[in-house]
């Protein structure tokens, strides 16, 4: 009970020299805050983009193109083998057959180019597969496909194989650099964030230098004379973290009128959504643990200086 009685007294403590300076401790909250909102702005972009990004890869497609001299019969038994290989590599799909009939009859309906192909005089397109496989659940199975589509193009009569992977792989290499850059400029900016709150509470210990002396003279321990610092830190990162986090949510407004009309081009309602309430009280710890620790650092070296 006394315990906790001293940190409610020094919470109570940081409070009041809060109090006494409002305008001196808003100003530090916008400086750390706008150091807080860009890794929290781009954590919010990729936490958007992430879900999008896994679900570009549930059903990966791989074409299987024969030669143009395989017989029809022969290109309709090597079903079973594209079967089996699928089996054996563990992976589960739908198999179709088109033919080259159908190949060229859907490629004049889409492409436009029916006089061009007429022109030509023959076919110019082989039998095919079209393999779907699903029971991916990520970005990073799309890596699997790629042995069964290297043993596809060893089969007889199969002249190219395409898996349509190889973008979302590209993708998720992307997504793990951003990650990175944000990771590094989270560092970068915490460290701007210890060093505000530093010289913070450096003015504040300087401040409140003949204060410290007179608790001194009366017996007080350092514990007792850093603790309201420390709360202060950990306050004044605490309040930036939450203006933050709403500066970010208030952001995305205009950004998500802007991307509705560029989503509905591609029939879809994609939209920025500010981060959960897990995210959110993560980023908060966060931001207060780096106000104190900034405290810490200060006034263990200051309050060395006055001893």
């Amino acid at each position: 009970m006394n315990w906790l009685r001293l940190h409610a007294l020094a919470l109570a403590d940081a409070f009041r020299h809060l109090a006494r300076t409002p305008g001196s401790f808003m100003l530090n909250v916008v400086v750390v805050s706008i150091a807080l909102a860009l890794p929290i702005a781009g954590l919010t972009a990729l936490e958007n983009v992430r879900p999008v990004s896994e679900q570009l890869a549930v059903e990966p497609e791989i074409s299987i193109f024969m030669t143009m001299e395989m017989p029809r019969d022969r290109s309709t038994a090597l079903g079973l083998q594209i079967r089996n290989l699928v089996l054996e590599s563990g992976n589960k799909g739908k198999l179709e057959f088109v033919p080259r009939e159908k190949a060229l009859s859907s490629l004049q309906d889409k492409s436009g180019l029916a006089d061009a192909i007429t022109a030509l005089g023959e076919n110019p397109l082989p039998d095919g597969y079209v393999l779907k496989l699903s029971g991916m659940q990520d970005v990073s199975d799309a890596t699997r496909i790629e042995g069964l589509a290297a043993k596809l193009k060893a089969l007889p009569g199969v002249e190219y194989v395409q898996i349509d992977s190889a973008w979302v792989k590209r993708l998720a290499a992307l997504m793990h650099v951003l990650r990175l850059a944000l990771l590094f400029l989270a560092l970068t900016l915490g460290v701007v964030v210890v060093a505000v709150v530093f010289n913070t509470i450096r003015l504040q210990v300087m401040t409140q230098r003949e204060e410290i002396t007179v608790c001194r003279l009366f017996g007080a321990t350092n514990a007792f004379i850093c603790r309201p610092f420390y709360y202060t830190g950990a306050l004044l990162g605490l309040a930036a973290g939450a203006v933050a986090l709403g500066a970010v949510a208030l952001a995305l407004q205009p950004f998500n009128t802007a991307l509705a009309d560029f989503a509905r081009l591609y029939a879809s309602e994609f939209r920025l959504s500010p981060l959960g309430l897990p995210a959110s009280v993560a980023f908060l710890a966060s931001s207060s643990c780096l106000g104190l620790a900034g405290a810490m650092l200060s006034v263990k070296r200051h309050l060395a200086r006055l001893s």
